[in-house]
This record gives structure tokens, sequence and C-alpha cells, in this order.
């Protein structure tokens, strides 16, 4: 577990290309109506506007999932993502929060200056067939890696949430 690099499991891209092309499509539909009727519905421009954030919000967060890495090793723990990137060593670990999430569970690690959090193993089902998986496959062992390392205690648990805390 130690000096190896951890990566999230990568969903499909399918639902960013679907934005994307309806994004497009509403575009040529709304330059259509300007072009025929000499005008568009404010309700189209809202919709526009939904459709392209929307496409914008699925590629950060596949961009997001693509370049996140975790390491554990002998002095700490480093979380990157491209948005931030964290290096804590094990005594700079304060709290670790679990939370329950709709897929695997939520972990918070927390420092006096900074934070992070990533997601253990969850499978995303439709229908009884799993779809897909997001979080760290290994996110179970990681949580009790951190645990372990920093020597947090169980202060409280609460409705299936566990904050880990220095005695």
């Amino acid at each position: 577990m130690l000096n190896k690099e951890l990566r999230p499991e990568l969903s499909s891209r399918r639902s960013e290309i679907t934005a994307w092309i309806l994004a497009f499509v509403l575009l040529v539909a709304m330059g259509i109506m300007k072009w025929r009727f000499g005008g568009v519905p404010v309700s189209a421009w809202i919709f526009g506007g939904f459709m392209l954030f929307a496409a914008l919000s699925i590629s950060l967060g596949n961009w997001v999932d693509r370049s996140t890495v975790m390491s554990l090793n002998l002095n700490g723990i480093k979380f990157e993502n491209g948005l931030r990137q964290v290096a804590l060593s094990w005594q700079e670990v304060k709290k670790v929060n679990v939370l329950p999430s709709r897929w695997g569970r939520t972990v918070q690690v927390i420092g006096d200056q900074s934070h992070f959090e990533f997601r253990t193993l969850g499978e995303v089902e439709y229908k009884g067939e799993i779809q897909g998986k997001v979080g760290f496959a290994q996110g179970e062992v990681t949580l009790k890696k951190i645990l372990e390392e920093t020597g947090l205690t169980l202060e409280k648990e609460e409705k299936g949430r566990y904050y880990y805390a220095r005695a």
C-alpha cells in the first residue's frame, strides 16, 4: 500500500459526449430559429445555458477524475486532482471524517492548513445491473491505512457517519 500511486475508477465518457452533442444540436436549432423567425425564445436561451453548463460540468468532472492521483508513503499522504494539491505528513492529519454517499463512502482527510476528500469504491446500478464504478478501488484499504498511520481514534459515530480525531 505504501509508495503506490492510487487512481480512481474511470467512468465512461458517454454522458459527456451526449451532453456536448445535445448542446450543439440546440445551438444549431437556435441558429435556425434566428434565421427563419428572426428571434429565439427566452426559454431556448435558458435551456441552452443549462445544456452548456451541464456539458462543461461533466467535462470538468471527467478531467478531474482522470487527473486524480493519491499516494501514501512512510512520511504521509499526497493527493492531487488537477485543481488541488495536498501533501500531509501523518502528524499533520488532524481529523478524518467518513460519510455515507450514494456510491461508496466519502472520506475527508483534514489537516490544519489543507484538506482533501476521496470516495471509496461504489458501484452504479441500474435495474439490477452494474453500469459503472466510481471512487478508489482500494479506498477502504486506504482509509484503514490512513487511520493506522495517523493514530486517530473514533471520536463520534452517528447515522453511519464516523468522525476520527487525535485523542
